[in-house]
Order: C-alpha cells, then sequence, then structure tokens
C-alpha cells in the first residue's frame, strides 16, 4: 500500500482515469521527451557516482552477465512459444518487445526502492542499457531468415550492421551511457553539483513523465481491439514468469535484494520505445499497433501498479 500510495505511482493512475474519460489533457510531445532525456541522464548521474564509490567488483561483473543472460534468453524462449501459435514475424516482433525494457519502468523501480531503504548497485544502469539490445538484433537475425524461408532467396534483408548502429547510438540510451561516465569520472565533487539537479528534481519530474505515460497506456488500450486471445494473454502471463526467471538466477548467484528486484523487473518490463522506433523500419510486415498495444496497454501499467510491490515481496521472501 505504500507503493501504491506513492504519488508518481498515483500520477500515472490518474493520467490512465483521464485517459479512459477521454479527457482533453495531454503532455505536449517535445515536454516528454525532454521528461524522458532528464530521468535518463539523472538515472546515468546517479549510477555513475554510486559506481565511484563501490568501484567494479566480481559481484558487479556476474550482474551484468546476468543481465545479458536474460536480454538474450528471454526474446529466445518468446518466440519459440509464440511462433506455433501466431505468424512468425509477430512472434518475432513480440519476442523482441519482451525481450527488451523499459526504462521508465526501471527508473520507478529505483525510486520506490530509496524511498523504502533498499539499496542496489549505481552498475545496475548499465545492466539497463545493456538489456536493451540484444533483443532487437535477436528479432532481425530471425526476420531476416523467415523471409529467406518464403522467398527462398536473400530479398528483402535488413542490415544487420545499421540496426547494430541505430541500436548502440539511440539518443537516449548514449546519453544514459554518457551520464554514467561524467558521473564514474566526477565522483563526489561532481555528485555535490549536480544534486539539485540530479536528484531534488527528480521525484517532482517523475510524476509529471508517469502522468504522461497514463495518458498513453489509456490510448493504447483501444488498439487491443481485435488482436488474437494468446496476444493478451501473453501480456499479463510473460511479464511474472520473465521475473521469477530472473529470481531463480539471482538465487542462484546471490544477488543482493535491490539488485535482484531491479533485475526482476527489467525482465518483466517490456519496451514501447526503442522496439516499435526500429520493428517499424526493420519488421514492416508487423502492424505496430499489435506490440505497442501489448506492451503499453497492459505490461506496463501491469507492472508500474502491481508488478513492482509484488516482485519486491517475492525478493524479499527469497533473498
Amino acid at each position: 500500500m505504500n507503493i501504491l500510495l506513492d504519488p508518481t505511482i498515483l500520477f500515472f493512475i490518474f493520467g490512465i482515469f483521464a485517459g479512459l474519460v477521454k479527457s482533453n489533457l495531454e503532455i505536449p510531445q517535445p515536454i516528454s521527451r525532454f521528461l524522458s532525456l532528464y530521468l535518463l541522464m539523472a538515472l546515468g548521474l546517479k549510477g555513475g557516482f554510486a559506481l565511484n564509490k563501490s568501484g567494479f567488483t566480481p559481484e558487479i561483473a556476474i550482474s551484468l552477465g546476468l543481465a545479458i543472460t536474460l536480454a538474450i534468453a528471454i526474446p529466445l524462449l518468446g518466440y519459440n512459444f509464440l511462433k506455433y501459435k501466431l505468424d512468425k514475424l509477430d512472434a518475432a516482433a513480440i519476442a523482441a518487445t519482451y525481450g527488451s525494457i523499459s526504462a521508465v519502468t526501471f527508473i520507478t523501480t529505483t525510486q520506490v526502492l530509496d524511498q523504502s531503504g533498499i539499496s542496489y548497485g549505481g552498475h545496475m544502469a548499465a545492466a539497463m542499457a545493456l538489456m536493451e539490445s540484444p533483443a532487437i538484433i535477436i528479432a532481425i537475425i530471425l526476420a531476416n531468415r523467415i523471409r529467406q524461408q518464403r522467398s527462398g532467396n536473400a530479398s528483402g534483408h535488413t542490415s544487420l550492421g545499421k540496426i547494430l548502429h541505430e541500436s548502440f547510438t539511440d539518443g537516449g540510451q548514449l546519453l544514459l551511457l554518457g551520464a554514467l561516465v561524467v558521473g564514474l569520472i566526477s565522483g563526489d565533487s561532481g555528485h555535490k553539483v549536480m544534486a539539485p539537479f540530479s536528484i531534488d528534481l527528480f521525484k517532482g519530474l517523475l510524476a509529471f513523465f508517469l502522468l504522461d505515460m497514463g495518458l498513453l497506456a489509456a490510448k493504447s488500450v483501444g488498439e487491443l481491439k481485435g488482436k488474437p486471445s494468446v496476444t493478451l494473454a501473453y501480456a499479463f502471463i510473460a511479464p511474472p514468469t520473465h521475473a521469477m526467471i530472473a529470481l531463480g538466477l539471482c538465487h542462484i548467484f546471490h544477488i543482493s535484494l535491490g539488485d535482484t528486484i531491479l533485475l526482476m523487473i527489467l525482465a518483466a518490463s517490456a519496451s514501447y520505445i526503442a522496439v516499435p522506433a526500429v520493428l517499424r523500419h526493420a519488421m514492416p510486415e508487423v502492424s505496430p499497433a499489435l506490440y505497442m498495444g501489448m506492451s503499453l496497454g497492459i505490461t506496463f501499467p501491469l507492472n508500474i501498479i502491481l508488478g513492482i510491490p509484488i516482485y519486491s515481496a517475492v525478493a524479499k521472501y527469497f533473498v
């Protein structure tokens, strides 16, 4: 209940309400984009400052290794399940969406952990960045293979080199990693200078951004009309399944509580920014309404409202 009564979560719920009653409330796109970049920059700085204090340890290496493992395993598992239920290209697009991550879900969880007094490693910002691209690359490889099987030649292939470039030079991801490096280099002195910007303003701007996300989530629900029932079931079942896979791996390798919760959330989340932006061009055969409706209309609000408190409680029980 403490998590659900957090102002940032309440603003998200209010945004959903405003969208469902078809209010004309909206956040202009340039402001929404600025808020997104601000949150990524602030998170990167915070992670860099923490890494400056802790240094790079074997525990950090294990956590990053688990993040990459999850980023590869989840889209492969998703595709091999969905390809028997849907068109293979649709299956690859959904697998990529759920194999990648939601930065906003991660950022919201870090705020909840801070409020709850649960510590986590600054390197988890880097883990989030590492988990964004593997699913996209896997989906492009799968799509190229599917097209080749259907046409009998290599026509219609999407250049993997171009996708790799887009994945690793995406503005948001590059800003996150750049801010992480800045925080790592500047250390305590940088932390003192940037605290009014990256810490004091963070919660208020996160609440404003989640209001906008609530409005978008409400609009995305309408995109699910007429979609196969298996996609709706997957949007509900896949997140907790992926979170439990992450929990099992963290339990085996004795990952700390805070890092375990964040890895569970990352595994349970689905992309609604990076993956759709790439797939619109790389897989035009698949309607964006399919994976956008699932990730933003169902999985995102499910994780924000219920996933964060439930996964945190489960992690506390096992870790």
